[in-house]
């Protein structure tokens, strides 16, 4: 990442930002990590990631990609991924997956490429390394598209793997199975 993109745009979200001591793209995705995991108030609007001072994979990617937008900063690319979330790169939700006899589960992630380097923000810990190599596909999609689209996609792609790999389990099982999954690593 390059930091010498200063944040240039007049516009009011840019405006509040810079107000908080926040010059350059780099300041930016520094603090949007260290910024705590959690569900903002309303999903469509991607400024409440900086008036809540929180957000989701999906918040926090897709505010930064609509900031990089605005203030022309080029060759940022927000991605849905969908990766084999597993004990190992997911250590918390072992349990869950043992008792269900299952090795990993497609879950859907959303994350930056700037250049061929893919960035986690999605906590101050994150890193896409941990995941890379469970990596299924990726998707470039817009900001907007975190909010329904996403959801869509990963449901359509979780009833296909449960058909094409003889899953013994429902959808709905498997929805339910993953949200335990979840729930875990909010523990």
């Amino acid at each position: 990442m390059k930091p010498e993109y200063n944040l240039s745009s007049n516009d009011v979200l840019t405006r509040l930002v810079k107000a908080n001591n926040i010059k350059d793209w780099l300041d930016l995705v520094n603090h949007t990590k260290a910024l705590p995991y959690g569900r903002n108030t309303n999903r469509k609007d991607f400024s409440l990631v900086w008036k809540e001072q929180k957000g989701t994979c999906s918040s926090k990617h897709a505010f930064l990609k609509y900031m990089a937008d605005l203030n022309g900063i080029p060759n940022i690319d927000l991605i849905l991924g969908m990766y084999k979330m597993n004990v190992i790169n997911t250590p918390k939700i072992g349990t869950v997956l043992a008792k269900y006899h299952l090795d990993y589960i497609p879950e859907a992630h959303c994350y930056l490429n700037s250049n061929g380097q893919r960035i986690d923000v999605t906590s101050a810990n994150s890193d896409f390394g941990n995941f890379k190599d469970d990596i299924l596909l990726e998707k470039t999609i817009q900001p907007e598209q975190v909010v329904k689209y996403k959801v869509d996609f990963h449901k359509a792609y979780l009833k296909n793997w449960i058909i094409d790999n003889d899953i013994p389990f429902s959808f709905e099982d498997i929805w339910d199975i993953r949200e335990q999954c979840i729930a875990n690593l909010s523990d």
